[in-house]
């Protein structure tokens, strides 16, 4: 049986409708209706506190679903290098910045007839390629740390 399934079943089986099942572990009703529909999964504190107002063990309740299994696993997990994420996230987020506002002053200059200088001085390849440059170095430094974690 998988989780949302033995969610359900123990609710009903006690009579509580998913407000009040919400209400005695402290979360919002859609809450508990998502996991009865297997749109979401709770945190491991809210699984312990599940575990404990239904009397079943924790094992029982997360051998039940491979999905939530993988889930607690995951987040479980520390990044090994969260400021080098972010870092890279920042990178690639600033490579998109600068290709949108390249974008609009483009659009402005062709459509209403600005005159907006982009270069400035700078080398008219870098003005084109950094963007694009900034994007891959973020994107490809991103996804090489987002799976490296603390054993």
């Amino acid at each position: 049986m998988i989780f949302s399934e033995r969610i359900k079943k123990e609710r009903e089986k006690r009579g509580w409708s998913q407000t009040d099942l919400a209400e005695k572990i402290h979360v919002s009703r859609q809450s508990v209706s998502k996991w009865e529909t297997g749109k979401n999964y709770p945190s491991i504190e809210v699984i312990i506190g599940l575990s404990d107002l239904f009397g079943i063990t924790i094992d029982e309740m997360l051998r039940s679903d491979e999905e939530l299994k993988e889930k607690v696993i995951r987040d479980s997990k520390k990044l090994a290098y969260p400021k080098w994420k972010t870092f890279f996230d920042s990178v690639f987020l600033a490579g998109i910045f600068l290709l949108a506002a390249k974008l609009i002053i483009m659009g402005l200059n062709y459509f209403v007839g600005t005159n907006i200088n982009i270069s400035g001085g700078v080398p008219k390849i870098i003005s084109n390629f950094l963007p694009l440059a900034l994007m891959i170095i973020g994107g490809v430094g991103s996804d090489q740390l987002k799976n490296k974690y603390i054993n």
